[in-house]
């Protein structure tokens, strides 16, 4: 589930009194929903306060604390650059920088150790000067010049922002210019003064996953609320959106994008013709992901589909030209095909190639697609070393370069300027060694789950580790909309764990999308047990295999990994120690009414529907826990301004913990969203709690 998360929210986050005391009976905690209420918030600080003094007097706690923050405050981290005419732009956060500064600089000097780099927003000063506590939600600029930008700002993280039209030469906003009052919604650019608009439109525009429902066209220097209606959805929708594609040397595009549920969808191409809009549907499966590029539609199917006579398979990549396909044709090309343990995990395209990044057993491989004369011809990129990779197109108007980015659990990540169609490249950066890694050696087995499932898991441990059962282990899973666990270098596990004598495990379970949409749909709805028994067989392999014992065996995750870990250690509580539940979905009784919990009922199932509740009910944590029993110590981690995954999920579960009389920790950031943290000192301190946690209990 993807991470981010306030005025407008604490009027969708509010009960009222009659309608707490209504449901009061049934749920004894409900008044803890109340996101920002008072005797909410006075419990949250209780909680609080109990879980600092004792975990802030661990011995390990503040280094860890001091390690981490050095790490995510490193001068030396690779600066994610991204293209916008003749400058790279970037958003970068350090012990100067709290809130962040975006910034840009040439290519030359990006190639640089040290490069100079030009301030165009600085969010501290402005935050200063506006009394608000903004956290950055990224910007969209006006092609081809890239001169204005539409800003998002968060307070404290949330996911509802607000838009400002921003001039870059300047380095100003724009006086009268486009502005988009706080709301879960976003605008594109049509045309220097028009804009796509989605957002709190007022009463009856947003769906009831709290997102827009209604698509306008605004003007520049015309009232918001008289834009021109493009599209509208359902309430039930997930959500409405809009979008142009343009890219030098083909036709411009504008499509209207309608999430029906988070898995399925309709795309429509908009054309305006003589004044008068025209919305055609494309007519693909409505899980299936398309996309328009080089005048010729993509489309990444999450299902099997049968068209124009030929079949083609769940996970495949197809294409053909756009307007043939408009016009009727279906003559599709397979660009991918995937096996039973090889998905794609992703693809760009440069001014002449396709990059396919390729998944297989977990591990990568790079392949390039270039057509010519009609017909495709496949390259396998040799790559500069083993290990997690990832690759974006830098300019796709004007050549063939691709950043091509590796990385590894125990490797600092590596970045390179690399060109399709040779195996030419230029490392560019590299992250510091943030601990040494000589110590360590990465392991991948399987572990055979309840109904004979192999799934698969790394373990990163210490070369000479005695395989006695009593290694502290911290096991970490996601098992979700089709999220990929794929290896990658943290200096936050590598000192916070590893250097303490920690092993830290990878899940590859079900749910995710390690081997393509099939691994995914294996865990949804009804199906959801088997996630939870992927990790339990993976937690039940380390013991078998000696890593480790239950006394020494701790679980963690957040979002839906809070799920995760919250249904696991209910079930098995007797294969676990210490949890560490963050950010998480708990009562799944509730969810689907919790802010964007309406969006998930295509990856749960619905509550309110007595056959689906039925399997639900088996495993929703706050629904099954009980006194009486022997339970992992838990620590609960959530955030007040988390307006995706309502933290009343956590404070329930943790007061019903608590009044059963389990040993539970509790810890609630006032800001910082779904990412739990809304700057780097928030995030070291956070993960120095959690951290002494674990090694408080395991050791």
């Amino acid at each position: 589930m993807f991470r981010q998360l306030i005025l407008g929210i604490v009027a969708m986050t509010t009960m009222s009194a009659a309608a707490i005391a209504q449901t009061a009976s049934d749920d004894p905690y409900l008044w803890l929903e109340d996101v920002t209420g008072d005797n909410a918030i006075a419990w949250v600080k209780t909680q609080n306060a109990k879980t600092q003094q004792l975990l802030e007097a661990q011995p390990q706690f503040a280094p860890i604390r001091d390690k981490v923050l050095e790490v995510v405050n490193s001068k030396d981290r690779i600066p994610a650059a991204v293209k916008r005419g003749d400058f790279f732009y970037n958003f970068w956060q350090d012990q100067s920088n709290v809130r962040g500064v975006w910034r840009r600089t040439t290519l030359g000097e990006y190639k640089k150790p040290q490069p100079k780099w030009e301030t165009v927003l600085d969010l501290d000063e402005l935050a200063k000067t506006e009394k608000e506590n903004w956290v950055w939600k990224g910007s969209t600029c006006l092609y081809p010049k890239y001169d204005r930008c539409l800003i998002n700002l968060s307070r404290g993280g949330a996911d509802a922002q607000v838009t400002r039209e921003f001039d870059v030469p300047t380095k100003s906003f724009v006086k009268d210019g486009f502005q988009m009052k706080e709301a879960k919604g976003d605008a594109s650019w049509i045309d220097r003064d028009t804009l796509f608009v989605h957002t709190d439109f007022g009463a009856g525009s947003m769906t009831k996953s709290g997102y827009a429902r209604i698509v306008k066209e605004w003007k520049r220097g015309t009232p918001i609320e008289s834009a021109k209606i493009v599209y509208e959805g359902k309430a039930s929708d997930i959500s409405v959106s809009a979008s142009v594609t343009e890219r030098r040397g083909y036709t411009t595009k504008q499509f209207v994008r309608r999430g029906v549920t988070f898995y399925t969808s309709e795309t429509y191409l908009r054309e305006v013709i003589n004044g008068v809009d025209k919305l055609t549907k494309l007519d693909v499966q409505d899980d299936a992901a398309p996309a328009y590029a080089w005048d010729m539609l993509f489309v990444r199917l999450k299902s099997a589909w049968t068209v124009g006579g030929k079949t083609y398979p769940q996970g495949a990549l197809i294409a053909m030209n756009f307007d043939k396909f408009m016009n009727g044709g279906r003559d599709f090309e397979t660009l991918f095909t995937p096996t039973d343990r090889k998905s794609l995990a992703g693809w760009t395209l440069t001014k002449n190639v396709l990059l396919l990044n390729e998944l297989d057993n977990v591990k990568n491989q790079l392949v390039e697609l270039k057509r010519e004369g009609g017909k495709w011809s496949r390259r396998v990129v040799t790559l500069p070393g083993l290990g997690t990779v990832s690759v974006n197109a830098i300019d796709s108007d004007e050549s063939d370069d691709y950043w091509l980015t590796l990385t590894d659990y125990l490797t600092p990540s590596t970045l390179f300027l690399a060109k399709a169609g040779t195996d030419d490249r230029e490392k560019l950066k590299s992250l510091p060694a943030f601990f040494d890694s000589t110590p360590y050696k990465v392991e991948q087995f399987q572990a055979i789950s309840k109904d004979g499932e192999k799934i698969p898991y790394f373990v990163i441990m210490r070369k000479d580790a005695k395989l006695n059962s009593k290694n502290p282990t911290l096991l970490y899973g996601y098992g979700g909309f089709e999220v990929s666990q794929l290896p990658g270098y943290s200096g936050a596990i590598g000192n916070g764990w590893l250097k303490q004598g920690g092993v830290y495990v990878v899940a590859n379970i079900r749910g995710g999308g390690e081997f393509g949409p099939r691994w995914h749909q294996a865990g949804l709805k009804e199906n959801r047990q088997k996630v939870f028994d992927d990790f339990i067989a993976v937690g039940e392999d380390l013991v078998a295999k000696k890593i480790t014992s239950p006394r020494h065996l701790a679980i963690s995750g957040g979002s839906n990994g809070g799920l995760l870990v919250g249904a696991v250690m209910v079930q098995r509580p007797d294969l676990f120690r210490a949890v560490v539940c963050a950010v998480p979905l708990l009562d799944m009784k509730r969810y689907n009414k919790l802010l964007a919990g309406a969006s998930w009922v295509a990856e749960y199932g619905n509550p309110d529907d007595a056959k689906e509740w039925e399997f639900i009910s088996k495993y929703s944590p706050y629904q099954n826990v009980k006194a009486g029993v022997k339970m992992p110590k838990v620590l609960f981690v959530t955030s007040t301004r988390d307006d995706r995954v309502h933290p009343g999920h956590a404070r329930k579960m943790m007061a019903r913990m608590m009044e059963q009389g389990h040993e539970v920790y509790y810890y609630e950031n006032i800001e910082g969203g779904h990412a739990g943290s809304a700057n780097n000192m928030q995030l070291a301190y956070r993960t120095a709690l959690q951290y002494a946690f674990l090694l408080k209990e395991l050791q």
